[in-house]
């Protein structure tokens, strides 16, 4: 599957951003998907995933009761909507996939990976 993400920009601290995640392909509906996001100077970090069979979510400590993700399998798009957001959400954020594949937080785990999207978060 291909994937496009998008929606990064530009927000001051406490406020939300809603970021999605296009796939192509009519076999979405068997992919577990995930956001990723990768800091100046540090690792790809896993910020949260979706499995493709009963659309559970599981999500980094850092990110937990701040950030929701979700699918809709009609448009194949997911969504990240950030709240409450910290400096140290800046990032580039990329969406995955992995067909079949539970939710992992490794990032070997998934095959299909979008382009990223920024976001920055002014203190």
């Amino acid at each position: 599957v291909q994937l496009q993400a998008s929606g990064g920009g530009l927000v001051q601290a406490g406020g939300s951003l809603t970021l999605s995640c296009a796939a192509s392909g009519r076999t979405f509906s068997t992919y577990t998907m995930a956001w990723f996001r990768q800091a100046p100077g540090k690792e790809r970090e896993f910020v949260t995933a979706i499995s493709w069979n009963d659309d559970s979510t599981y999500y980094a400590d850092s990110v937990k009761g701040r950030f929701t993700m979700s699918r809709d399998g009609t448009k194949r798009m997911v969504y990240l909507q950030m709240n409450s957001l910290k400096p140290e959400d800046t990032a580039v954020y990329y969406c995955a996939g992995t067909r079949y594949g539970l939710a992992d937080r490794s990032r070997m785990r998934y095959d299909d990976w979008g382009q990223g999207t920024q976001v920055t978060v002014s203190s």
